[in-house]
């Protein structure tokens, strides 16, 4: 069993993907798309990559406001969430990515990569921090 997180944006989504003993997260690929609303192909290779690293659970990054409210941001996520549920038939878990995207480029700022070069890396770096949150919350609830 595995577990995917996803950090859904509105012209990329940032894949991560569990290790088999549900500890560590890495990050598979960015997903791009044209257009916010053309989903068809993102939730077509999010299902692609499900069979591959035989995902049984997606995490799928929550951005709420600071104040703890549901902006439209949310809004557009518990949607996506939906549809992924529809075409994967999987369980979808939504997880406050409150400060991620923040948290991921002050990493990729930190190890040098340059500016220009980091929208490349920043959504699956995302994904990895907010599918290892996750990770780690379950972790501790077990023990």
């Amino acid at each position: 069993m595995r577990i995917m997180g996803l950090d859904y944006g509105s012209k990329t989504v940032g894949v991560a993907v569990s290790d088999s003993l549900l500890l560590t997260a890495q990050g598979v690929e960015t997903i791009c798309r044209a257009q916010e609303n053309k989903l068809r192909q993102t939730l077509a290779r999010i299902k692609v990559l499900c069979g591959e690293y035989e995902v049984e659970e997606i995490v799928l990054g929550f951005p709420k406001n600071m104040n703890n409210t549901i902006g439209d941001r949310a809004e557009k996520s518990l949607e996506f969430a939906e549809m992924l549920k529809k075409r994967t038939g999987l369980p979808i878990v939504m997880w406050d990515e409150r400060l991620t995207t923040v948290e991921a480029n002050r990493t990729l700022m930190e190890i040098g990569v340059r500016r220009e070069n980091r929208k490349e890396y920043v959504d699956k770096i995302a994904a990895v921090f907010i599918l290892q949150g996750y990770l780690d919350s379950r972790s501790n609830r077990s023990e």
